[in-house]
């Protein structure tokens, strides 16, 4: 018996993690920020928006929605190259590629909301 480690199931709990958190918190942002305060159904002046992002549990709550979307986007990218590629053999380089991308941007999201 081989004794290699499989570390999928790692990446299948920020799919399964970045999958739940993006289905029920970007409706809400795309409802306020990109239909309700373009039609003025919702009024907020800049200041209170960047005050609002600057409190540490909405820094929080940004960078886990960049983050597991992020982790998200990675897995499906990897599982669907892999499907329509039939190929077995970029299967590791889809995927240090692809999660890869995700850690970077997860490390970016981290400077970004730590320096609002």
């Amino acid at each position: 018996m081989s004794s290699s480690r499989n570390n999928d199931p790692f990446w299948w709990s920020f799919f399964g993690a970045g999958g739940v958190f993006s289905s029920f918190f970007i409706p809400i942002h795309v409802l306020l920020l990109g239909i309700a305060l373009p039609l003025a159904w919702w009024t907020v002046e800049p200041e209170t928006l960047l005050e609002l992002v600057r409190h540490p549990l909405a820094r929080i709550y940004l960078f886990m929605l960049i983050s597991l979307t992020l982790f998200h986007a990675a897995h499906r990218i990897r599982f669907t190259l892999h499907d329509l590629l039939l190929a077995k053999q970029i299967d590791t380089p889809a995927a240090y590629l692809c999660y890869t991308g995700a850690i970077v941007g997860t490390v970016v999201t981290l400077v970004t909301v730590w320096t609002l």
